[in-house]
């Protein structure tokens, strides 16, 4: 067996926080497999982790703690007790699979304090967005392994940006070596939750990612539906071939703006919209390929104009009498996301509301699973769920 190596200065560096001291005590005691061939178990995973209601999905790791997409984030969520960890996944320039919530770099890495990238610095349109900054494409996997982690959001969340610079950008398949080391640890067993980002656009460079995702879990042993698995797109095309070549758990993810259109969708002229496919009809034709919906939760429970939850819309009844299961996103516990009700009265942007509220509310109306940056609430909210 490869032991990966653990960075001693960096983990002291971490241990500056409580909360990374929580992460340190989660990591420090494992043997962590790493990504070389040696290290891959074809075994076919099983488990009984959908049994948990609501299913309890770490967004980005424990992104509400620890800067988000980084081997730190997804250890603290898993000991936490998510049940299952959301890597979104983008491509290196040389075919690898990497975890960035985006392709452009310079919000969450440091990649601005490299001047030997600085002629990486560009402006793509990127499904039908102009953005500027430093691409994952322009980058070996090599060259990614040189950047560290940064915070998004440090106005939001500071004790996140203290941990700044601690962090490597992960492959996929360290974030499977990871979650198997942790299975073992922990006692249960976890699930892996990737996005594919900008499918269209990665498919024009060359570099696909549905064969290759496909093929790593496989090589993992992450096989058929029973696996704790599900693989999740905003298009819509790339999850139909996904149908095609594997039985593994799909989802279909819904933007926040219902007239929008999965951006595959808009380069094939099709006019299907998010809204289409959110009515009783649209659902049945999405699950005749997805066996999940992820929805906005503005699709469940709308707000008000004063920014308070309003009534519950039918998207839960409408999804289950379609088959489908209903996973919506992101609870989030600073006051900047909540609903005005469940806000506490500090101004700051750091400032903590009522998640468990709202979680309440989401709750009730049904849902299967939730997308979290604070796991631990969900959880906590949620009881204990026995894995057999």
């Amino acid at each position: 067996m490869v032991v990966l190596a653990i960075d001693l200065k960096a983990i002291l560096k971490m241990a500056t926080t409580f909360r990374a001291w929580l992460l340190l005590s989660a990591v420090g005691t494992l043997t962590l497999v790493s990504s070389a061939p040696a290290a891959i178990h074809t075994t076919k995973v099983k488990s009984s982790v959908d049994k948990c209601k609501p299913l309890v999905i770490a967004h980005r790791g424990a992104s509400g703690y620890v800067p988000e997409h980084t081997l730190g984030a997804y250890a603290l969520a898993i000991t936490m007790g998510a049940d299952y960890v959301e890597p979104d996944l983008v491509m290196t320039r040389d075919g690898h699979l990497v975890a960035r919530h985006d392709n452009e770099l310079g919000l969450t890495t440091d990649v601005a304090t490299h001047p030997e990238f600085s002629d990486r610095f560009k402006t793509k349109t990127i499904d039908g967005h102009e953005m500027t900054g430093w691409f994952t494409e322009d980058f070996t996997l090599a060259e990614i392994k040189t950047l560290r982690a940064i915070e998004r959001i440090p106005e939001t969340r500071p004790g996140n940006a203290r941990m700044n610079g601690i962090f490597q950008i992960p492959t996929f398949q360290e974030i499977i070596n990871l979650v198997k080391s942790l299975e073992i640890s922990q006692q249960r067993p976890i699930g892996l939750y990737p996005e594919i980002k900008h499918s269209t656009y990665f498919q024009g460079l060359n570099l696909p990612m549905e064969d290759l995702l496909v093929e790593t879990f496989r090589k993992n042993g992450y096989i058929g539906s029973s696996a704790p698995v599900y693989i999740q797109s905003f298009e819509v095309n790339n999850l139909k071939y996904l149908k095609t070549i594997t039985d593994l758990k799909l989802l279909q993810l819904y933007e926040s703006n219902p007239s929008d259109q999965p951006f595959d969708q808009v380069v094939a002229e099709t006019g299907l919209t998010y809204a289409d496919m959110a009515m009783p009809d649209g659902l049945k034709e999405v699950a005749k390929y997805a066996a999940a919906v992820g929805p906005d939760k503005s699709y469940i429970i709308p707000r008000n104009q004063d920014n308070t939850l309003g009534e519950p819309t039918s998207f839960v009844q409408d999804a289950h009498a379609a088959g489908l299961k209903v996973h919506p996103y992101t609870f989030r516990a600073e006051n900047t996301f909540l609903p005005t009700e469940f806000r506490s009265k500090d101004p700051s942007k750091a400032a903590i509301g009522d998640l468990y509220g709202e979680l309440r509310a989401f709750i009730a109306t049904g849902i299967d699973g939730l997308f979290s940056d604070q796991p631990d609430k969900a959880v906590a909210i949620r009881g204990n769920c026995m894995h057999s």
